[in-house]
């Protein structure tokens, strides 16, 4: 739930006024440090320290109590007072104020019930509290660090003001990959720390941050991520965005009913809600800085096709070999000008097809890799370029950075830079690459995987296919449609209840009825042709086939018997067609709840969906493309294309259900479960064989 407007939380990093609640001038105590940072770095706005024995602090008289409003308040006195000082901060006009104490839900059952107050308390004094246990945030440009981390204690801090804002949900993770970016060169514009995010979370901070024109790019850590809506406001900015999600094993989480909930696994479910949203995703610090620098870049790639320009061949080797493991990138074709024009530039023991190998023959002559480059960034099929060289020193890396940042310009292309070899070999070659707005990685795997991502950004904000031109960052996406309520969720939760709503949408299922007794059962099979599937309408029992309610090959000699042995279970009988093909294939396609809201699932193997584990998810609601990208990202989706002389399924019918399912679910309550399992992919059309839902679980209020 979005807790406030996020033009609220601009003071995080640019407040005219700050009071430091709980402030103290005693040497390196915590309620010191900020009022000393924010006198050291600068900050040119107005600072309250409030102590209720006055005197001073770092030479600035401090209020017994705060008596007048400021824009941003931190809260460091013990857990016990913070209620009490929220309270005031209400009452002078305080908008926001950062909460630094400890003692809250980290501390057990006593700390939540102190932060349920501490939350009902802000609300009624028209606060917006970040945190608690929060070590604050940082505006580089404006010189607001409001904070305690002993980062900003360091004698020799970097200072690298810059367009790219950061949101953390850990303080001390998220401080010290503060300092990484610094060491690094990555600019950074704010950070900021959102700690037990009682009120604020690491996608609330950062959708104030994409809001600010001085931001152009976003990095984000979070360990709890259950906003879907926010991710998708977030995308619809235009500004790329990668994140950091901790905790991506699903030890302890419930099991699912359906095969459907048990394939939406959380981590799953994160990977495809980022891939359907254009959002980058890391798996680690480093990974998430890499991204940070491929988002300095000035240039955007327009398409997945990448040229390798290296001089050494085992370079290139490894960043063909990444490309190919990325799932987004593409080793480009050259065109055959392109390559002709390289054989008179390389080397005759180099090579020229993609990977280029102009070799270290750069060593002698120093204009030969300018000249490969400038071939290739002007071959109309290449979108980006990742050169790598090795061991190179002092002026022969400079030469290099020089020609390759050249090249990017003139192309207008991204050329992302694999350096590997030691910083001491060349000190200035970084601030060199930096400057030159070339984004630098020490292996080739690393420089590939940050251009990955930084496609899939650049993509999410095109929309108009892979080679298409990409506009500039601030583009939105278009948002998702809203809940119709024209879609009530099904009356029947019954099986021939449900084909009949698929059926009004579209969908194509069995025909078939219910029967009423054995004489009736009988009576059905001739009906359908004489051949037919028997099956038990039990409310509540999903996986009918385990538990012996169905019984496929039914005739009118054997109907009587099947009638009453899936009768025994309990509930209605259902008699289907039986639908047989020579050449078919298995799928499920279902909705699941996650946190981040309703999951569509498609997954090969009917019954044996989880023990093969071959599914793609995405958040509903979903596009058509969205539909053939699932489709085409299973294992198994050469099946569908026809193999071994099978001939090919009809895979646009199965993406026109997936859709189908998509429309027909807007509007239903979150929480539903929703299994066609197995739907049967046919040579032409598709069909729904079975069908359960397991309606939303009514939660209790709060």
């Amino acid at each position: 739930m979005r807790s406030q407007e996020t033009h609220d939380l601009r003071v995080l990093w640019d407040a005219r006024s700050i009071a430091v609640i709980g402030a103290t001038d005693r040497p390196r105590a915590l309620g010191r440090l900020p009022v000393e940072f924010l006198l050291r770095y600068g900050y040119g706005g107005r600072i309250v320290p409030v102590n209720p024995k006055g005197g001073t602090v770092c030479g600035l008289p401090a209020a017994t109590e705060l008596t007048e409003r400021v824009d941003l308040a931190l809260v460091m006195v013990p857990a016990a007072a913070v209620v009490d000082v929220v309270r005031r901060c209400g009452r002078v006009g305080v908008p926001v104020a950062i909460i630094m104490s400890s003692g809250f839900v980290e501390a057990g059952d006593d700390g939540a019930a102190l932060q349920r107050e501490l939350v009902d308390t802000a609300r009624e004094a028209g606060v917006c509290v970040v945190g608690p246990n929060c070590i604050g945030s940082v505006g580089f440009r404006t010189g607001q660090t409001a904070t305690f981390s002993p980062l900003f204690g360091a004698a020799d801090l970097p200072r690298v003001p810059g367009r790219v804002g950061f949101a953390t949900q850990s303080g001390a993770l998220g401080f010290g990959t503060v300092s990484l970016a610094l060491e690094r060169g990555i600019g950074l514009h704010s950070a900021v720390n959102t700690g037990n995010e009682a009120a604020v979370s690491t996608l609330d901070a950062l959708e104030a941050l994409a809001a600010e024109p001085e931001v152009d790019a976003l990095l984000g850590y979070t360990e709890t991520l259950a906003d879907g809506a926010a991710l998708r406001r977030l995308a619809a900015t235009g500004k790329p965005l990668a994140l950091l999600k901790a905790g991506s094993s699903d030890a302890g989480s419930k099991a699912a009913a359906s095969h459907t909930g048990a394939l939406a696994t959380s981590d799953r479910v994160v990977d495809a809600a980022f891939r359907q949203l254009g959002i980058a995703r890391a798996r680690d610090i480093d990974e998430l800085l890499d991204l940070g620098a491929a988002f300095s870049s000035p240039h955007l790639p327009r398409g997945p096709r990448v040229a390798v320009v290296t001089t050494s061949g085992g370079s290139g080797i490894l960043a063909a070999d990444a490309i190919e493991t990325t799932g987004e990138l593409t080793l480009a074709t050259l065109d055959p000008a392109t390559t002709s024009a390289l054989n008179a530039i390389v080397p005759a023991f180099g090579a020229t097809a993609n990977p280029v190998d102009v070799t270290a023959a750069v060593m002698s002559d120093r204009e030969l890799l300018r000249r490969a480059l400038d071939v290739v960034v002007d071959d109309d099929g290449v979108d980006a370029v990742v050169t790598c060289f090795c061991v190179l020193t002092g002026d022969q890396v400079m030469d290099i950075v020089t020609a390759v940042g050249e090249a990017a310009d003139r192309a207008g292309k991204p050329v992302f830079v694999a350096r590997t070899g030691a910083d001491f070999l060349a000190p200035e070659a970084t601030e060199a690459l930096r400057k030159a707005g070339l984004p630098a990685y020490p292996t080739p795997a690393r420089a590939v995987r940050a251009l990955a991502g930084r496609w899939r950004t650049a993509r999410a904000t095109a929309g108009t296919g892979a080679s298409a031109p990409v506009p500039a960052a601030g583009t939105a996406l278009v948002e998702a449609p809203p809940p119709s309520p024209g879609n009530p969720a099904p009356q029947r939760s019954d099986e021939p209840g449900l084909k009949a709503l698929l059926a009004d949408h579209g969908v194509a299922v069995p025909a078939g009825r219910l029967a009423h007794d054995p004489d009736d059962a009988v009576a059905a099979v001739a009906e359908l042709g004489g051949h037919a599937v028997v099956k038990a309408v039990v409310p509540g029992l999903i996986h009918k086939s385990e538990a012996g309610g169905v019984v496929g090959g039914v005739t009118a000699e054997t109907a009587r018997n099947a009638y009453t042995k899936v009768a025994r279970l309990g509930g209605a009988v259902l008699v289907e067609e039986m639908v047989t093909a020579e050449h078919s294939l298995e799928v499920l396609v279902g909705v699941a709840a996650s946190p981040l809201g309703q999951v569509l699932t498609v997954a090969l193997g009917g019954v044996l969906t989880e023990v093969l584990d071959d599914a793609s998810s995405r958040l509903l609601p979903l596009s058509r493309e969205d539909a053939t990208e699932m489709v085409a990202e299973l294992r198994g989706a050469r099946l569908l294309a026809g193999y071994r002389g099978a001939p090919p399924l009809d895979t646009a019918a199965l993406i026109d259900l997936i859709t189908a399912v998509s429309e027909m679910t807007i509007g239903w309550p979150d929480g539903f479960e929703l299994d066609l399992n197995p739907v049967l992919v046919l040579p032409r059309g598709v069909r729904v064989l079975d069908a359960a839902y397991i309606p939303a679980t009514p939660q209790p209020d709060r």
